[in-house]
């Protein structure tokens, strides 16, 4: 089976639970596990935070992409901003580490997304944004045969 989807919505907080809930019901068709689901809606929302919250400074007018492309038993997500980009990957993707201690955030996105993931990849030029691209197969038991 293959399909694919794409959504673009404002960088607006309350869009985190619409895109979360999107992709999860997108990805449905697969009949993932509900860790499965979990970990995917977790992503996303980590993701998407991620891009509102360091990518635009919380800039309503910013837009959040996200792609999902489904072939088989692998999800395949890419979620993209247009912000300002990360300095250095590597140091984002430490535990724990946070451009904005002033939040009450706990500098985990990235670990956490490549803990439910089986593949992240983020590209980020400064000034342009950033785009983490996820992948994860599901279990294939779990499969519709249609």
């Amino acid at each position: 089976m293959k399909n694919e989807m794409h959504l673009q919505f404002n960088a607006l907080s309350q869009n985190e639970s619409f895109a979360r809930v999107t992709v999860a019901a997108f990805i449905a068709q697969l009949d993932p596990t509900m860790d499965e689901l979990t970990e995917i809606k977790t992503v996303v929302s980590e993701a998407v935070t991620n891009a509102i919250i360091h990518g635009y400074d919380n800039n309503p007018e910013g837009i959040v992409y996200i792609s999902v492309k489904i072939e088989d038993d692998l999800i395949d997500m890419t979620i993209k901003d247009n912000g300002q980009g990360i300095t250095d990957i590597e140091e984002a993707r430490q535990p724990l580490f946070t451009t904005k201690p002033e939040l009450e955030r706990s500098g985990m996105g990235f670990t956490i997304m490549e803990n439910f993931m089986d593949e992240i990849e983020v590209n980020s030029i400064i000034g342009e944004g950033t785009e983490v691209r996820l992948r994860k197969h599901v279990a294939k038991s779990k499969l519709l045969c249609n």
